[in-house]
């Protein structure tokens, strides 16, 4: 018996307001428990979670649930001075119990506080689990990692309770115990989840993956893993059938050519016996007349026989899935062996980045990682203790931050990367963008319009049209709302990069993906540690 539906699309439409249409009359059902919703970058993961949400309006069609709707962002966006209740979404309710605690009676106060009474209670309870206490609610935001925002965010949904919630990327800069802590809660999660992810491990704890994909929406019950092999054999056997239907087609033209030849040569026979005198005109005529209404027959026959044919081959190959490769030629920056790249120094120790070196930066989260990128690449991040700090030894360095806000939002991808590269022309930039799988209307969008995969791709391509090509390539939590193909092959692309390579991520298999040579630890303390043998 299946799981009731929790979320019923009908009709789904959206266009931006440009006229890009993004979902067009999508019809599905997701059901209740736990989902994993998948998909290519651009495919529109994030685009339909915030039209169920309720943050976009839809431009036709209709979109049902069976309750209300909590909903996490893949960018937490946090107002100057926000602190960790306004995170929790509890910053309200508390004010108005301080306010009735301090005597005042306003109705509104009642109503701002609603059933939630024991609402300090149950976060600092709920704050515990994660590392923090009531005694954080005040504390800013701007004080935590990204990692550990997340997380908050994350608890402040589980405080809310309500019967549908939405995560798009919630393993987003979370190291590898608060990943764990996250999966506990997938676990436990009362009411109807569904988490926009490429984090293999937490797919793997769905009860259903739904895949949108070609404007639809399938829904498979079970995790990843049952559904990337259900696809693999799916595919194969529409491979095999399209096979079929094109030799079945050249069957039906091969013998479709041969009954014309034969008709042809009586037609010349019949014409020969004719002007010899052989048999009478009148005798003749009606042969002939015979001859053509069979020809014409057989003629319908055959090609009926080849149009259904046709139709088949047409029905086969549109279950054969053509999904593109994202084809990154990253070039040879020429960075010799003996060549000091960087240095890390903590105070005690110097690491240095030595030659085309790949050294991957790791920690807990609140550690320092992106602050200390943030010092060595910009000569900021005060807040990292003192001693921590770093320098680049060389002038061509590409940056890739985790928060990926060197983006112009009101520009194009296509005015983003000329600002980085005014020397190339619109055209070699669109060619570089369509190597990156966006084209066409996508690379003339403003910038907020697009999904985190497709701005990754144009902040990628800032850094590929560098010119001369970057001797350093520094990645803060590269892998950040990609698809799981896109990371597979961003992988491949960095693995052929022949200069020095400096990634944080807490994506170990993305890691040992690019054959890292140095993994450097950052303790939380300012003290770093070099431990080649993490990966073993």
């Amino acid at each position: 018996m299946s799981a009731p539906s929790a979320i019923t699309l009908h009709d789904l439409s959206f266009e931006w307001p440009d006229g890009t249409t993004a979902l067009h009359q999508l019809n599905g059902t997701l059901t209740t428990g736990r989902t994993g919703l998948v998909g290519r970058n651009g495919a529109g993961k994030s685009t339909l979670l915030r039209l169920i949400a309720g943050h976009l309006t839809p431009t036709s069609g209709l979109i049902s649930t069976t309750g209300d709707v909590g909903y996490l962002s893949q960018t937490l966006t946090t107002e100057a001075g926000a602190t960790v209740a306004g995170l929790l979404g509890i910053e309200d309710t508390l004010s108005a119990l301080q306010a009735i605690e301090g005597g005042d009676a306003d109705v509104r106060h009642f109503d701002a506080v609603g059933d939630d009474w024991d609402i300090e209670a149950r976060a600092d309870a709920a704050l515990n689990e994660i590392g923090f206490s009531a005694a954080d609610l005040r504390r800013p935001i701007s004080d935590v990692s990204g990692g550990e925002a997340m997380l908050i965010a994350i608890t402040g949904l589980r405080l809310r309770r309500a019967p549908i919630t939405l995560l798009d990327e919630p393993t987003n800069n979370l190291d590898r115990p608060t990943r764990a802590k996250l999966t506990e809660f997938v676990d436990d999660w009362q009411g109807t989840l569904v988490v926009v992810s490429h984090d293999l491990e937490l797919l793997e704890h769905m009860d259903s993956t739904a895949e949108l994909h070609s404007g639809r929406v399938d829904v498979f019950g079970g995790p990843y893993s049952q559904f990337s092999e259900h696809l693999e054999h799916q595919q194969a056997a529409a491979v095999q059938a399209a096979r079929t239907a094109q030799q079945a087609l050249r069957v039906e033209k091969k013998q479709r050519v041969e009954a014309e030849t034969k008709n042809a040569r009586r037609e010349r026979a019949g014409k020969r016996t004719q002007a010899s005198g052989g048999i009478p005109k009148i005798l003749a005529g009606n042969r002939a007349s015979k001859a053509q209404v069979s020809a014409g027959a057989m003629r319908s026959t055959h090609q009926d026989k080849v149009r259904a044919a046709q139709a088949v081959v047409d029905a086969s190959d549109a279950k054969v899935r053509d999904d593109e490769h994202i084809h990154l030629a990253l070039p040879d920056p020429g960075v010799p062996r003996g060549r000091k790249i960087a240095e890390l120094r903590d105070g005690t120790r110097t690491v240095t980045i030595q030659g085309p070196e790949r050294v991957a930066l790791v920690g807990p989260n609140g550690s320092g990682k992106t602050t200390l990128l943030e010092r060595l690449v910009h000569k900021s991040g005060s807040e990292l203790p003192a001693k921590t700090t770093g320098e680049l030894l060389i002038d061509r360095v590409g940056y890739l931050p985790q928060r990926l806000n060197e983006l112009d939002e009101s520009r194009s991808a296509v005015e983003n990367v000329q600002e980085a590269a005014p020397a190339s022309p619109a055209g070699d930039v669109r060619n570089q963008l369509a190597r990156l799988l966006l084209r066409g209307s996508t690379v003339d969008r403003p910038v907020s319009s697009l999904s985190g995969g497709e701005r990754f791709r144009v902040s990628l391509a800032r850094l590929l049209l560098a010119e001369p090509p970057a001797q350093l390539l520094i990645l803060d939590e590269p892998t950040n709302n990609l698809d799981i193909t896109s990371v597979e092959q961003l992988a491949e692309a960095l693995d052929a990069y022949r200069g020095a390579l400096l990634v944080v991520s807490h994506d170990l298999e993305f890691l040992a993906r690019l054959s890292i040579d140095t993994v450097i630890e950052l303790d939380g303390r300012g003290a770093l540690k070099e431990n080649a043998q993490l990966f073993e």
